[in-house]
């Protein structure tokens, strides 16, 4: 049996016996990479800065796995991580450029426009748009549900709020993503 294929706790074991320590995170990287990929991405939009972000959010793992408690998934715990890791990188990119999160996102949008495979007429490209012009969390909670089909009470657990935020997020998003693609 490959080491991917092993459950989590497998790897979690493994990861703590210092003879297959890093077999076993080699494995839980590649388990999980293209999933955490595309989850930074659509927040960071750029290629580049999500592969920066997710080998920040490897190094992480690295750091902090040998006192995972368990007491999530090991994919929960992940994203959490992830997740944070985007904000802090969004955050960073806002004041090293002295500009207000609307403009943040207003070059995230560029970003998207700028893509040689752009066509404006593609439901998925102003579907894109139209995530970007949604407030930091909303977007957050639109790409968890839509993309990756976030379960609400796994998606408190990464993101430490209700699910009836969480529900109210997503409905207030999926409205202003609606409104954008009729009106454009």
């Amino acid at each position: 049996m490959a080491l991917t294929d092993r459950s989590d706790a497998e790897l979690l074991m493994q990861f703590r016996n210092p003879v297959t320590k890093e077999p076993a995170f080699t494995a839980i990287v590649k388990k999980y990479q293209e999933r955490l990929y595309w989850h930074v991405r659509r927040m960071v939009v750029d290629h580049e800065d999500a592969n920066d972000v997710l080998q920040n959010v490897f190094i992480k793992v690295w750091n902090g796995l040998e006192n995972f408690k368990e007491e999530s998934q090991l994919y929960t715990w992940l994203y959490r991580i992830a997740t944070n890791e985007s904000l802090t990188f969004l955050e960073g990119q806002k004041k090293r450029s002295a500009v207000s999160l609307s403009d943040v996102e207003s070059g995230l949008s560029n970003k998207i426009k700028a893509d040689k495979h752009f066509d404006a007429k593609q439901l998925e490209w102003k579907l894109q748009l139209a995530i970007q012009q949604l407030p930091e969390k909303q977007r957050l909670v639109f790409n968890l549900r839509y993309y990756d089909e976030m379960p609400y009470e796994q998606m408190s657990k990464v993101l430490d709020t209700s699910e009836g935020a969480l529900k109210a997020s997503y409905h207030h998003a999926v409205k202003k993503v609606e409104e954008y693609i009729i009106n454009r």
